[in-house]
């Protein structure tokens, strides 16, 4: 343990205090160079990444959607005019209006997604409030739902296009097809998505080109789909089927899952892009899909079974089913990469232990890969392809995740208006309760399917949150009972000058989680080395609210005594602690520490963390935190620090 997860609020500190977050330029901008890109490139890798998951949505939303609509099997005009219209208009509500125009408004400098939003509406409190704490981390916990179940329902579903497409392919077939290319996706993560990204935005191009040409060669069959653009279909479908219609509504919003993909995805790609692609080509391509289905439906409807892959002639069914393949691909790496982003701030933000991050390109920021996380959602996913054997099975449990995390957002959102923003309290609130009725409204509709699946990303959800937060408790009592036990920095200072020990030559570099205590190092060094280096540094990393912290603002240095400096270095969420990196530009800095980095040793402490009967938390609790904290990784690789410098001393402590 080296530091603090949160830095401390500013107005505690003295002359050399961190610099404040909410004044300008305090914080660098993670504009990554998006002024040199070109714009369209820009769009065009949005429509790749961002668009993936929401993309793939015509290969099952309507034929789901249709099957709830259903009566005695048989469907009414009105009900695939009424199916087709809630659609048109959760696109334009959901996508358009509350993500693309309002909620990318509440970027994090730059940087969108869950926990920006959560560490935005802290920044714009000035405080971690409990509430806004519990609806990020519940938020980050239900995403986790999504990125399991997004690869599963997205690969079965474009395997089972195979059966009409390759006469005598067996359903027996489908599960170990798409086991194969799961695993296959999966073992691929380690060597980054680069590369892969490359192709990720032309073949998407290409796929939702294909959908807005099978949309229109299908519209034809009956254009009086086109009033399904009246938003009264829609009413009158909801209002007329009674409780129909709110199952059907759960199978709905799986048109608009990844919508908060524009969100997330907005550091990669800057809103301009995004925006374009979505409102100029994703939009349009989706909405005539949806269209030329309804239609098809109409003047055919026993195609209803499988409309989507029923809109392709049959010498297209195989290019189709191939093409659907790699998008399904596509939208679950999308899915998988944003994990392991999340996963990354989750780690910065004291979420979790801390987890061997892999960064699989040196010149671009966000590629990155977690083995552990990796391997966790494939066996997840494995897992579900295993006992739900088929896509339709799997859309039962698919939505609660996204749209819990939707309605996080709305009331996180409500946050940032108030105190950020500085909207009136009933203004806010007239502009964010439409949203989350509406997101409430297909939260509540989910609800409905958990005996039928949903109670899968709800108990995964609910594990993560309180695995989290049972990380952040025993994190906190742990921090508690070390600064209880320890010396404080100021006396020891006085006692050295007392009774001075031997001196070596050298720099000594001590973490610590308290600048304020004598670090656990120190004082085993004194008491079994009996020795002091030369030159000392107390240095303490904190990682801010920002995604990103500017060079000139990294670290804070305070001269306690002859002996000893103390330095604050700071990194955003979405930062590598590289802690010898910054030690070296330090060096460089007027009035910063002197000293030859390749003659400095680090030392660290290791602490062995035991349960105990009489801890701030249930016993059990304190096994699974302990069971967290074993499986953390090493301070020296997590923070960059050569394993040829570093010293670990052992302690134990009782959390």
């Amino acid at each position: 343990m080296t530091g603090s997860t949160q830095a401390p609020d500013p107005s505690t500190q003295g002359a050399g205090s961190p610099p404040d977050p909410h004044t300008p330029d305090a914080y660098a901008p993670s504009a990554h160079g998006h002024g040199k890109e070109k714009f369209w490139a820009l769009a065009v890798g949005a429509a790749g990444v961002v668009y993936g998951d929401i993309g793939t949505s015509p290969i099952y939303a309507f034929r789901e959607s249709l099957h709830g609509a259903m009566k005695d099997g048989t469907l009414a005009r009105a009900e695939v005019l009424g199916v087709i219209s809630l659609m048109l208009w959760a696109l334009i509500f959901v996508v358009t209006i509350k993500y693309a125009i309002f909620i990318m408004r509440a970027d994090n400098k730059g940087e969108g997604g869950v926990l920006a939003l959560m560490a935005l509406a802290q920044h714009a409190i000035g405080r971690r409030t409990q509430t806004v704490f519990v609806l990020g981390v519940a938020g980050a916990a239900l995403f986790y739902g999504d990125a399991i179940l997004t690869p599963a329902v997205s690969v079965l579903s474009a395997v089972e296009g195979l059966k009409l497409a390759i006469p005598g392919f067996d359903k027996g077939y489908v599960q170990p097809v798409a086991i194969g290319i799961l695993i296959v996706l999966f073992a691929a993560q380690a060597r980054g998505t680069g590369k892969v990204g490359l192709v990720f935005g032309p073949l998407m191009v290409i796929w939702f080109l294909v959908l807005a040409a099978m949309g229109l060669m299908h519209i034809s069959d009956d254009p009086g789909i086109l009033a399904a653009f009246n938003p009264a279909h829609a009413f009158g479908f909801l209002t007329s089927h009674g409780t129909t219609s709110f199952l059907v509504l759960g199978s709905v919003f799986l048109c608009v899952t990844g919508a908060e993909a524009l969100y997330a995805d907005m550091g990669h790609f800057g809103k301009g892009p995004i925006r374009m692609a979505w409102g100029a080509f994703v939009l349009p391509c989706l909405a005539l899909n949806y269209l030329g289905q309804g239609a098809m439906v109409l003047a055919h409807p026993d195609r209803a079974t499988d409309p989507f892959f029923l809109m392709a002639p049959e010498w297209g069914l195989l290019p189709l089913s191939i093409l659907t393949m790699a998008a399904t691909i596509i939208a679950s790496q999308a899915v998988i990469t944003g994990a392991f982003s999340l996963t990354q701030q989750a780690i910065q933000l004291g979420l979790l232990p801390r987890l061997e991050i892999r960064f699989t390109n040196e010149e671009q920021r966000g590629q990155v890969y977690l083995p552990q996380i990796n391997w966790l959602l494939l066996v997840g996913v494995l897992a579900l392809v295993l006992v739900f054997g088929t896509s339709s099975s799997l859309a039962s449990a698919y939505g609660i995740a996204v749209t819990g995390t939707m309605l996080v957002d709305s009331f996180l959102i409500f946050v940032v208006m108030t105190y950020l923003w500085k909207f009136k309290s009933w203004m806010a609130l007239a502009i964010v309760t439409p949203f989350i009725i509406v997101d409430s409204a297909f939260f509540g509709a989910n609800l409905l399917k958990v005996m039928s699946g949903g109670w899968f990303p709800l108990l995964l959800g609910g594990f993560l949150l309180f695995t989290m937060l049972t990380w952040v408790r025993g994190s906190a009592i742990l921090m508690e009972k070390t600064r209880r036990n320890s010396v404080p920095m100021v006396d020891l200072i006085e006692s050295l000058k007392v009774g001075p020990p031997a001196r070596v030559k050298g720099t000594a570099v001590f973490l610590t989680s308290d600048l304020t205590s004598a670090p656990m190092a120190l004082m085993h060094n004194l008491k079994h080395n009996k020795v002091l280096h030369e030159r000392n540094v107390i240095l303490q990393v904190f990682t801010a609210d920002t995604p990103r912290v500017a060079e000139d603002n990294r670290a804070v240095i305070r001269q306690l005594s002859d002996d000893f400096v103390a330095v604050e270095i700071y990194f955003g969420f979405m930062e590598s602690p590289n802690v010898p990196r910054v030690l070296g530009f330090l060096r460089k800095k007027a009035g910063g520490p002197k000293f030859d980095i390749m003659n400095t040793s680090f030392f660290l402490g290791r602490r062995t963390v035991l349960p105990s009967q009489k801890g701030g938390m249930p016993l059990w609790q304190d096994k699974l935190y302990v069971a967290l904290a074993r499986s953390s990784a090493n301070a020296t690789d997590f923070y960059h620090i050569p394993s040829g410098r570093a010293v670990e001393l052992g302690a134990q402590i009782v959390v």
